[in-house]
């Protein structure tokens, strides 16, 4: 029976619209929607969905006036969803904006989309919400992923996403540009600090704890968003450490270190990816099928879409210069595996797009795919039934409850790096003078990503979030305090006057910090601390007074120049709204501090190791030059102290079968109660690929009460032990292995 194409809109706009549906759809459910739907869809329709616009093209006014809000043009939206049927737009403009005003934007945007297209797909709005829903007025704004990762508290993180996620939620939308599952193995790069940290273990259980907190396990609840992961794959690891710079690495290398976070969220149901805008051996990833098609798609057996990054097909022209005209970067990128283009200024993509459809250089086959995958997103999330949910539903939006799980997460970040004859937690009754370019701002505590883009407008921070000097007012009082600016972050302020006050007061606590910024705005050519700020500290500390660092910077900068001249160091990275009070309890014993470095923190320009490097990168420690830390990866101290002892092995030759099961006892044998992080390392002592000199495979965050003991137990299977070999193939060889724990090791043969 034939069926005419006005009848069979009508059965798919039926068979669209029954309601109510449960709320979880079955995948079954789900793709009997979608062939329904691809089967009535016009190419240009289908085009138009895998079409990501930036929401400046729908709006009128300009997008940097925030004394004007920000308002929907309807011609030009209609010309967006009706025309050209763009199935994504993203971003925010140029500032934060009110729940109102979002609202305002996206029900305008969800009515003309699910109201007068022809087929009633919603539009699927995508943001950064980065550490928190960062562009939305009074959001909970948590520490960057860097500071996240110091916690080494999984289920920290997964309550910070899930906050995240409600509230980004209670901006009606439903999907966030996060996690950034990229490695931070190169210090220099701009990015750094939206990373957790250095080692693909630590990142692929931070990674996995943000997706369940985003997604939950119903994308469709309506205080969920679908996660984006970024940047498939090896972004950060560029040669130069510039942003967006090329990449040589090999295979092996990228599976063993930069996939397995990828994977790992993958498997945890992780619905999208954003490609690396950068090139690795000489092909940008947008163009590499093996990359995106037979390691992404096939091998991992991804479901959901991989989107670009902004104008990352124009760049193929333009920046990598791989393809001569726009129309074959478009065929070069989409016949590759990519799904939907972040254009996000123009339509020249879709209509190109449908042109290559029409004249064969790019399969209806891969079109539909494509689109598939973008619809699969959109009926997990609910969207056909809930486009947007009710204002007034979300009522813990900027909540106590919120504001205590982000302050926790501030806390647990912070690290303490020195304590020289125990300077800290300082004395209640003594006199501090309180300087430098993070002492009396939220702007270095919070970085890029923050109300706006680089994070640099001053005026967007909210009022009743105390900076460090307000929080250490209302901790000690006024009359306790002597605040002097100092520097900025590259310029002397009154270094003079901050030294006179220094002869009247009993410690100096120096805020130091870096410049927020991110992606190419973020680039530097030299990873030491601004040299400002480095005679500012070495000017006072000729006053002979003893002095306390806050570090709060994006990436490890280079310190080794001043650091003999402190006796506490605080590493704070971007802790967040909440990082003034959580400095100022951590300063003062409050909080026993318990973050851990979860990079390794170099101590020269051109020593940039990671913990897990190669024997042969030091050989002869003392004769040659060899490996050598300003502070290692894992490190962190406390204001009490923890023993360690009877490491045992549940056997010392394993078969490899079932598990390994490894103990050790932990005590607190200090006089303070404190949490401590137990890591569990390994060392293959003899491989086919020269094996690192270990590897971190467990953790676990623990609190002791004083004189309180707990044994803390690990699982070692045979797969953890393994690598990859030659051939791309992860592989685990029999042999001798070490476990190490704190100062204790012990040995154990893995059998054939």
């Amino acid at each position: 029976m034939k069926i005419s194409g006005q009848l069979l809109i009508l059965l798919v706009l039926l068979f669209l619209s029954v309601s109510p549906v449960k709320a979880q759809q079955s995948k079954q459910e789900i793709e009997k929607k979608i062939d329904a739907l691809l089967a009535s869809m016009t190419t240009e329709e289908k085009a138009g969905q895998m079409t990501q616009l930036t929401l400046d093209y729908v709006c009128k006014g300009n997008f940097f006036d925030d004394k004007k809000e920000m308002k929907i043009d309807p011609a030009r939206l209609d010309s967006a969803l009706l025309k050209y049927h763009v199935g994504s737009i993203l971003n925010t403009g140029s500032y934060t904006l009110t729940r109102d005003n979002w609202y305002e934007l996206i029900t305008n945007i969800q009515q003309v989309a699910t109201q007068k297209t022809r087929l009633k797909i919603p539009v699927l709005y995508g943001i950064d919400a980065i550490h928190g829903a960062n562009y939305t007025v009074g959001a909970t704004l948590f520490p960057q992923e860097l500071a996240q990762a110091a916690t080494w508290n999984t289920a920290l993180v997964e309550q910070a996403g899930a906050v995240t996620a409600y509230e980004v939620r209670a901006s009606a939308i439903p999907w966030n540009f996060s996690p950034v599952l990229d490695l931070g193995r190169q210090p220099l790069w701009s990015r750094f600090f939206e990373t957790y940290g250095e080692d693909p273990y630590l990142v692929s259980l931070m990674g996995e704890a943000c997706v369940k907190g985003y997604q939950g396990k119903d994308i469709s609840n309506p205080e969920k968003v679908a996660a984006c992961l970024k940047h498939y794959m090896g972004y950060s690891a560029s040669v130069s450490g510039k942003d967006r710079t090329p990449i040589a690495i090999s295979e092996r290398m990228l599976r063993e270190y930069y996939l397995v976070p990828f994977e790992r969220a993958i498997k945890n149901g992780a619905l999208t990816v954003m490609v690396n805008s950068g090139e690795i051996n000489g092909t940008p990833v947008h163009i590499d099928h093996h990359l995106l098609t037979d390691i992404l798609k096939t091998e991992l057996k991804f479901e959901g879409f991989a989107v670009t990054d902004w104008e990352d097909i124009i760049f193929l022209t333009k920046r990598h210069r791989v393809a001569a005209t726009y129309k074959d970067a478009i065929a070069m990128a989409i016949n590759a595996g990519i799904d939907m283009s972040m254009v996000p200024l123009e339509v020249d993509f879709t209509k190109s797009l449908v042109e290559l459809v029409k004249e064969g250089k790019i399969p209806m086959t891969r079109i539909d795919d494509a689109v598939r995958r973008i619809l699969r997103v959109k009926y997990r999330l609910g969207l056909f039934e809930h486009p947007y949910y009710e204002k007034n539903s979300y009522k813990k939006f900027g909540s106590a409850e919120f504001t205590q799980i982000n302050f926790q997460a501030a806390s647990e970040a912070m690290t303490l790096l020195k304590n020289k004859d125990n300077i800290l937690p300082l004395a209640k009754n003594k006199k501090i003078l309180l300087t430098g370019a993070a002492a009396h701002s939220l702007t270095p505590l919070n970085g890029a990503w923050t109300h706006t883009w680089q994070g640099l407008a001053e005026k967007y921070n909210p009022k009743d979030k105390q900076t460090v000097y307000q929080a250490l007012q209302a901790k000690l009082g006024a009359g306790n305090i002597v605040y002097v600016e100092g520097t900025t972050y590259d310029k002397d302020v009154n270094t003079t006057e901050a030294v006179k006050q220094a002869a009247n007061v009993d410690y100096i606590v120096v805020c130091l910090a870096e410049k927020p910024g991110t992606e190419k705005d973020g680039d530097i050519h030299d990873l030491n601390l601004d040299k400002v700020q480095q005679e500012f500290v070495k000017a006072l500390a000729k006053t002979g007074k003893p002095i306390v660092f806050v570090l709060a910077f994006d990436r490890p900068r280079l310190i080794t120049e001043i650091e003999p001249l402190a006796s506490g160091i605080v590493m704070a990275y971007l802790p967040g709204n909440e990082g003034g009070r959580a400095i100022a309890d951590v300063l003062y014993g409050d909080v026993n501090p318990s973050g851990k470095l979860p990079f390794s923190y170099p101590k020269y320009p051109n020593a940039l190791n990671t913990y897990d490097y190669k024997s042969t990168e030091d050989v002869s420690p003392g004769q040659y030059l060899g490996v050598d830390f300003l502070y290692p990866f894992g490190s962190g101290l406390s204001y009490t102290t923890f023993s360690y002892a009877d490491l045992k092995l549940s056997t010392d030759k394993w078969n490899g079968k079932d598990s390994l099961t490894v103990s050790i006892k932990v005590t607190n044998t200090g006089n303070k109660e404190g949490k401590e992080v137990v890591q569990m390392y390994t060392r293959d002592e003899f491989a086919s690929i020269t094996p690192s000199v270990k590897r971190l495979k467990g953790f676990q965050k623990i609190n002791l009460k004083v004189g309180e003991s707990k044994v803390v137990t690990f699982k070692l299977h045979r797969k953890d032990l393994g690598f990859v070999n030659t051939a791309n193939q992860w592989i685990t060889e029999p042999g001798d292995f070490k476990v190490m724990i704190g100062d204790l090791s012990k040995g154990f043969l893995l059998q054939e």
